[in-house]
């Protein structure tokens, strides 16, 4: 029987990501890009706030389609129709990003319900699917979600003003229905869900190197700029060996050996929650290389130097909360060497971009090189993960 002729929507057996999936990754990777312009157009605490409470959003219409697509057939037909379908509305909404604050938010506002809507109906069909379980959870977290998205609405309705506040309580919101629903064992692939979050990393990254490229593009070449672009590149390199050089497959790992009471949980907790953060800090690093490149002469000013040395920050720290939050061990070279990062980074403030750079590239070098002389992790060797409590 062929794929398309299949009744059920679950998957019969664990599926690597699928290239349907990896085209829906990139429309909301446009949308961070696009959320990096409004961020750096706006570098001020008030703007950082609005970008914050709009990628979040950003971020939950796309961990909830994670979670929908991690037991789906992404070979089904249907299955594929309605990716495709949220796909279509996520690259209106991605689009319409810099309109979200605006006078015309339903540009914004309503493609991303329709995202929300077509990844809750497909999560409630996948579920129910699934045999001699207990569905009370799946109805709680439908109808909690489904209030949380009557309040964006809301939002994008209300004042300019006021959307702020309207949308911090449809986040609220979201958060309170990973709570009603935190009791229910949830129906999740390990090795998917890190895939999925690993290529939204590396994509995000790639992203950040043409924002980077593209400002760079029209500049005159000289030292400063070549220096710039060097440092740029390096770091970027960097940030990718410490996700990908053991920590993407020591999480995976920690979560494969969870329990089924715990893999909710902690799946929520590593990744849904703890990689919010540090795609933040990407944009943050991003926000920063762009003014750097275009300015490859000047001292940074207060906040691009904010924006650097908080990016790095939060990208290597909260991976460190999210290897914490599943095996009970804290990585105290990640958070050492930022302390010291964040000092040399207001040494160095004064001085051409290129050193900044050179601090932040050389604190990533020394966490890489600690990190392979002595492991942080060696899963094999070690107790199964402990379990996890909310």
């Amino acid at each position: 029987m062929t794929g398309s002729s299949r009744v059920r929507l679950h998957a019969p057996y664990p599926q690597s990501v699928t290239f349907v999936e990896l085209f829906f990754d990139l429309v909301f990777v446009f949308a961070v890009t696009q959320l990096t312009v409004l961020t750096a157009h706006d570098l001020t605490f008030a703007g950082i706030v609005r970008s914050l409470i709009l990628f979040w959003l950003i971020w939950w219409a796309w961990t909830q389609f994670t979670w929908t697509l991690n037991p789906a057939d992404t070979n089904h037909a249907v299955v594929r129709v309605v990716t495709l379908a949220a796909t279509a509305a996520a690259f209106v909404m991605a689009a319409s990003v810099q309109r979200a604050f605006a006078g015309d938010a339903l540009w914004f506002a309503m493609p991303y319900l329709v995202v929300r809507g077509l990844g809750l109906w497909l999560q409630v069909r996948v579920d129910l699917e699934r045999v001699d379980d207990d569905r009370t959870g799946i109805w709680r977290w439908s109808v909690v979600s489904t209030i949380g998205l009557a309040i964006v609405l809301a939002g994008a309705l209300a004042e300019p003003s006021l959307r702020p506040a309207v949308w911090l309580l449809a986040i609220a919101t979201d958060l309170f229905a990973t709570r009603v629903a935190g009791g229910r064992t949830w129906d999740i692939h390990a090795a998917h869900l890190a895939e999925r979050h690993g290529l939204f990393v590396i994509i995000a990254l790639g992203e950040s190197l043409i924002v980077a490229g593209t400002a760079a593009a029209g500049e005159t070449r000289g030292p400063s700029l070549v220096g710039a672009a060097a440092g740029t590149i390096a770091v970027a390199c960097l940030l990718w060996w410490t996700y990908f050089g053991w920590f993407k497959e020591a999480l995976e790992e920690r979560l494969a050996a969870a329990s089924n009471r715990d893999v909710g949980r902690l799946a929520r907790d590593a990744y849904s929650l703890g990689h919010f953060p540090m795609l933040c800090g990407i944009i943050g690093f991003a926000v920063a290389i762009e003014e750097i490149v275009a300015h490859p002469d000047d001292p940074l000013s207060g906040a691009v130097l904010v924006a650097l040395g908080l990016g790095i920050t939060l990208f290597v720290g909260f991976s460190a909360f999210a290897y914490w939050r599943m095996t009970r061990r804290i990585l105290g070279s990640r958070l050492v060497l930022l302390a010291v990062m964040a000092g040399l980074l207001v040494v160095v403030a004064p001085l051409a971009p290129v050193w900044p750079l050179t601090v932040v590239a050389g604190t990533l070098l020394v966490i890489a090189i600690v990190e392979t002389v002595w492991p942080a992790s060696a899963p094999e060797h070690e107790e199964s993960v402990q379990p996890a409590h909310p």
